[in-house]
């Protein structure tokens, strides 16, 4: 018996890729909590609450953009520039950042490092690695310094200094790029409602940066052949491209006549400000017009584009399109009475549509859980707890208005809901399981009644 405790124990601690990015996770994030914890960090020069320091830190590393504090107002230049460097690093994800430091360090990466990186960059070589790793870096720089090149001229021609302007512009592109959602300006986004020189660049970098870099490789090194985009690429922009056009037809037409938000305002900005709201739940998490004046209708349409998230690989969060994609193509297999799931002249395996199933679940499961927590933790509404739980776990960072608002634990909620909608469900249930059991005798089948 003792002898089985130790086994189970050793293999609980075996360090596995997928506890591996754990550990790494958690790492970093205690990294940033420490340096936002500073004095130097805040304006005021005293030091930020433990928990706001902490949920500040998570928001960044995990891309969300959700905050209990002005980002503004409150962070110091120091501050500024902590958060700069975890959306960044948060954004390149956790195995490219281990794997880019391994490279640097010591040159060469190791076989299970490899493979795993393989997998999250889907390289199709394990000698393709190296080289993609810095492709993803290359590209994901070249991406935020054209979008920094946009903004910094509008910055100083709205009447904001060359260094200020520079930083702003700066600031925004990493945000933006990573969908982190962090505004550095007092004002808020707000101020640019229906703008086309600022929410057309920020809007194009938060599309890029949630295709994820497995589709930007393959766009990359294969745009001109799209008969040999990946199965996944392929996926991942015609259900992006639908759900666009269908988040965008939508919102236009639930807020088309809302004076509390686009109502009385002329076409173009009508026109402008809707694809801006239809593109930021994908992950981006910037506002134009406030949350909390937005028809229910248009709310709900809002957390269904948030739980599906962006793309797999990519600085977005929720289930991810591709999960969505397979979730309705299996239904509609079903439907018709196929046994397989087809797809662009490809067969589905069925391991893989277990996996959508399972990500589905866990997902629902985190945020009914985290919304029935804020429920009995606080006094506000279905309605407003619901939304702040799935922009957590969809690393969004929209808001109703009510984060800042929240007492310690109900914060502590939304970090939790934060770490695992970064990771994935799937990603954690992996983490933290003990072992993988492969079963050499089969039980007999039998079929209970579904529905």
């Amino acid at each position: 018996m003792k002898q089985r405790q130790q086994d189970r124990w050793r293999e609980w601690t075996k360090l596995t890729p997928a506890r591996a990015a754990l550990v790494v996770f958690t790492l970093m994030i205690a990294v940033f909590t420490a340096l936002l914890s500073l004095p130097a960090a805040t304006l005021s020069g005293e030091r930020t609450a433990f928990v706001d320091a902490l949920f500040t830190a998570v928001s960044a590393f995990c891309v969300t953009g959700l905050t209990t504090v002005d980002t503004a107002s409150h962070w110091s230049t120091f501050g500024l520039v902590v958060l700069i460097a975890a959306m960044k690093l948060g954004g390149l994800g956790l195995m490219t950042v281990a794997s880019l430091l391994s490279i640097s360090v010591m040159h060469r990466l190791g076989l299970a490092q490899r493979v795993h990186t393989a997998k999250e960059t889907r390289a199709e070589r394990l000698a393709e690695v190296g080289g993609v790793l810095r492709t993803i870096l290359i590209t994901s720089t070249a991406f935020e310094m054209a979008t920094f090149v946009a903004l910094t001229p509008y910055m100083v021609v709205t009447e904001h200094g060359i260094g200020e302007s520079l930083f702003l512009g700066f600031f925004y592109a990493i945000s933006a790029f990573n969908n982190a959602g962090f505004v550095p300006e007092p004002a808020g986004t707000e101020q640019y409602l229906g703008d086309p020189f600022f929410t057309i660049p920020i809007a194009l970098a938060v599309m890029v940066g949630s295709l994820g870099f497995p589709v930007i490789l393959v766009l990359v090194k294969k745009l001109r052949t799209p008969r040999r985009w990946s199965l996944h690429a392929k996926l991942t922009l015609v259900t992006t491209g639908l759900l666009l056009v269908i988040g965008y037809v939508g919102f236009l037409a639930m807020e088309w006549t809302n004076p509390a938000t686009i109502g009385d305002r002329s076409v173009e900005v009508k026109l402008m400000s809707g694809l801006f709201a239809t593109v930021m739940p994908r992950s981006g998490g910037f506002a134009t017009l406030d949350i909390g004046a937005l028809t229910g209708e248009a709310r709900l349409l809002m957390e269904l584009l948030m739980f599906i998230g962006g793309g797999s690989g990519s600085t977005a969060g929720g289930i991810r399109v591709t999960t969505f994609a397979l979730l309705i193509l299996s239904i509609w297999a079903e439907i018709r009475g196929n046994p397989d799931v087809e797809v662009f002249g490809r067969r589905i395996p069925h391991e893989t549509i277990r996996q959508a199933i399972g990500v589905l679940v866990l997902a629902t499961a985190v945020v009914f859980a985290a919304t029935f927590l804020l429920l009995r933790m606080t006094p506000y509404s279905l309605d407003e707890t619901l939304f702040e739980s799935l922009s957590a776990f969809g690393t969004v960072g929209l808001s109703t208005g009510i984060t800042p608002n929240l007492p310690p634990d109900a914060k502590v909620v939304l970090i939790a809901c934060m770490y695992v909608g970064r990771l994935g469900p799937m990603t954690l249930g992996a983490a933290l399981a003990v072992r993988s059991r492969v079963r050499m005798v089969q039980l007999p089948q039998e079929r209970p009644i579904v529905g």
